[in-house]
């Protein structure tokens, strides 16, 4: 597995000296030592209501939240992102989870045909702190942005002066980075998330959540991927999950994605948390024998279907 140890990690210069050895035990908490990002995205209660957790193709546990934490818990994730209030409830009986608060969101009530989307935050950081204070093992901090809405910069501000106030307080922070609005024509197009990568390096995110590009008819998704990651420079590229799929439909896509894309990552929540307990535990361990060690697909299927077992 490839592991790396604190003198590797390098230390963003906003960290102020107090807070250098939090923040790279932080780093190294998110990344299971290995520098890449398993991020278990649990915020999709407030995003897409309970529309991703009860109805046709989904197991009926997950319509209980503490269903996800059991998976954190069971499984092997680096972080579990979720809503603060969320966490404050169940972490008390999954002390050992690392978690990344999500410090704005919003429904998918109101449509970009009506308004360009605007996800406000919902909490300061010092709310955050007292989680920290109080014993929950948060290491880091998320926030969505919505390129080319006619909110755009009041998210851009946002996320600049969270990012700041997290870092000098030893937090590793996870941008969401979506184009979407009206003055965005294809939210997946290749070069606008190479765009988005890059907003994330210069806001000083240790990791940003694209979208993967949509295939063109001479380049894979994977293959226009790598031009975001290496426009996000020093800032880790993963792509989010989307809906439920085929195991080894996602794995073969996860696989891409880092070893031709780039990627520093993945970030899974639907994929993982519709399905029955047992089942989501093995992919979780699936996905991060990919993203955290490199097995290849086939080892990693057969840590899905059972026939392998994988831990850190």
């Amino acid at each position: 597995m490839p592991t790396i140890t604190a003198k590797d990690v390098k230390v963003p210069a906003d960290v102020l000296p107090e807070a250098r050895d939090i923040y790279i035990e932080n780093y190294l908490k998110a990344t299971r030592n290995t520098g890449r990002l398993m991020l278990y995205a649990c915020d999709q209660k407030v995003e897409h209501l309970n529309g991703d957790f009860f109805g046709e193709g989904i197991a009926a546990e997950d319509n209980d939240p503490e269903h996800l934490f059991r998976i954190g818990a069971q499984g092997v994730v680096g972080v579990l992102a979720g809503q603060r209030g969320l966490i404050a409830r169940y972490a008390p009986d999954y002390p050992d989870i690392n978690y990344l608060v999500k410090m704005n969101s919003k429904t998918n009530l109101v449509k970009t045909s009506q308004d360009d989307p605007y996800s406000p935050m919902l909490y300061s950081l010092d709310s955050v702190l007292v989680l920290r204070e109080a014993g929950v093992n948060v290491v880091g901090l998320g926030y969505t942005i919505y390129l080319g809405s006619e909110y755009e910069s009041t998210m851009l501000a946002e996320a600049g002066e969270l990012i700041a106030e997290a870092h000098a307080n030893g937090l590793v922070v996870v941008l969401w980075i979506y184009p979407r609005g009206k003055a965005v024509a294809d939210e997946k197009d290749a070069d606008l998330i190479a765009g988005a990568a890059g907003v994330a390096l210069c806001l000083g995110a240790d990791f940003v959540k694209v979208n993967p590009p949509k295939t063109s008819e001479a380049a894979s998704s994977a293959t226009l991927l790598a031009r975001a990651s290496q426009a996000a420079g020093r800032t880790g590229l993963v792509c989010a999950g989307g809906s439920t799929v085929d195991a080894e439909k996602f794995l073969s896509s996860l696989y891409d994605q880092i070893h031709t894309g780039g990627a520093s990552g993945n970030a899974t929540g639907r994929n993982i948390h519709q399905r029955p307990l047992d089942e989501a535990v093995r992919l979780t361990k699936a996905i991060s024998a990919i993203t955290l060690a490199d097995f290849e697909v086939a080892a990693a299927l057969d840590v899905f279907n059972g026939k392998s077992d994988f831990n850190v």
